[in-house]
């Protein structure tokens, strides 16, 4: 597609989106829900279909050789396609808050005043990899009366047209616009200039991917902008703890899935709690094929442990989630020195940092000076030092005593997620519905004017 084909082609998709939205913003509740219902019944119905696209895009990477992490976040399992049918049918069944008027408060003039929530109206989506954000944003979409228009990675091309065919034919079939989600159908780039660039189409944009293209889209952009630009999680482990507690807890905010922005990067552990909690952690991350980057007093403690423990120790408590390669004995922990960068760095990997603190106040004044401000957690049993970090950790999402891998729109009720947004303004934490709308004043009078 040369330049001028694809500006006419821009153009088109911001004009036919515009007078969408225009229709999505006035249709009814019932008929929203019911095109998330048949959505849902369309993507169980295509699950072997859909796998068939979404090899090609697996079969393409692998021979590209994209990183394991992104080839991952390419696979559409069925249980993939299943999270995302429910999310449909979860917005489905929530309320629908456009039109709500809230705050209404009557003047010493006598004329009442409050907000309504309303759609934003167009939103442009620039996403990477993960195929199931075309259903989490048409959906969501939907739901809050938008219209949008969705750009994938080429590297999940096939899987997004497939994805997109459904949401379009849930729409048709539901009496609404067609053109409410449209996929940018091409993989040139100069698509992603062009649609950052149409304030007079495009009311806000919506870049998930890597930080380069986050930085990109952020730095060129004429329309405003949702972002986040990494996932350094940080989980906290207090003293006092519940040891078992916070084992089970750090394990599976670090290895449940590597590759999520969710997923713990660091670990911080109080000096009271490390002698206990740093072992049966460093075991179970060596069983798993971790690689720990400590700072010099974790690096010292784990080396003790590992040049003590027995040849062939295995903790029974732990041995249902060891690796079953390691045929009873137990991995050599793979233990490097921490760099000054590791405090910064979102792994995407089986790779976390660890550094041994004091307590609550230098691990709160260390996440904030390195997180990024996604989601970070602590594990306690002292409810004032749990209230302090609820407080002072500066992060869209605060946890005490859960895995940071519940950071997601879908755990948090919100049915989806459009990303999750690590700014102040206008959304923060994972961006559901209430993210895609805005608030317009509504005054109501009888009669009164100005004196």
């Amino acid at each position: 597609m040369n330049a001028l084909n694809l500006t006419d082609y821009t153009h088109t998709l911001g004009l036919q989106a515009k007078q969408a939205s225009a229709r999505m913003a006035k249709a009814p509740a019932a008929i929203k829900n019911a095109a998330l219902k048949r959505l849902a019944d369309l993507l169980r119905a295509n699950v072997a279909a859909l796998q068939v696209d979404n090899a090609k895009d697996i079969e393409r990477a692998v021979a590209a050789g994209l990183a394991a992490p992104m080839v991952d976040r390419l696979k559409l399992t069925p249980k993939v396609i299943e999270t995302c049918a429910q999310g449909c049918e979860q917005l489905a069944a929530m309320a629908d808050v456009i039109g709500e008027i809230i705050g209404m408060k009557e003047q010493p003039s006598g004329i009442r005043v409050g907000q309504m929530r309303v759609p934003i109206g167009v939103f442009g989506m620039i996403f990477e990899s993960r195929p199931n954000v075309t259903i989490e944003a048409a959906s969501l979409s939907i739901k809050s009366g938008n219209a949008c228009i969705l750009r994938g990675g080429s590297e999940a091309i096939d899987s997004n047209k497939a994805l997109a065919r459904l949401v379009q034919q849930a729409l048709v079939d539901s009496g609404l616009p067609e053109h409410a989600v449209q996929l940018v159908q091409t993989t040139d780039r100069e698509v992603v200039g062009q649609l950052i660039a149409m304030p007079q189409f495009v009311d806000v944009i919506i870049p998930r991917g890597g930080k380069g293209l986050i930085e990109r889209i952020s730095r060129e952009a004429k329309v405003p902008v949702i972002k986040h630009l990494d996932g350094n999680c940080h989980t906290y482990v207090d003293d006092p703890c519940d040891i078992a507690m916070a084992v089970k807890v750090a394990d599976n905010a670090k290895t449940s899935k590597y590759s999520p922005c969710n997923a713990t990067e660091s670990l911080l552990v109080a000096r009271g709690v490390a002698p206990e909690f740093l072992p049966r952690i460093g075991q179970i991350y060596a069983d798993k094929g971790v690689e720990m980057r400590c700072d010099a007093e974790a690096l010292a403690l784990l080396q003790t442990y590992q040049e003590n423990r027995p040849p062939a120790q295995v903790n029974k408590a732990d041995s249902a989630i060891n690796n079953a390669a390691n045929h009873g004995a137990a991995a050599d922990l793979k233990l490097v020195l921490a760099q000054a960068s590791d405090w910064f760095e979102e792994y995407l990997a089986p790779i976390i940092s660890i550094k041994i603190v004091a307590g609550v106040d230098e691990a709160i004044t260390h996440i904030n000076q390195y997180s990024s401000h996604h989601t970070d957690a602590i594990l306690t049993r002292d409810h004032m030092h749990a209230q302090a970090f609820l407080r002072e950790v500066d992060s869209a999402s605060v946890m005490v005593n859960t895995s940071t891998r519940f950071a997601d729109g879908f755990e948090y009720g919100l049915g989806a997620e459009i990303g999750i947004s690590t700014d102040k303004f206008h959304a923060r934490g994972p961006v559901g519905i209430e993210g895609l709308t805005s608030l317009k004043y509504v005054v109501l009078g009888q009669g009164e004017v100005r004196a």
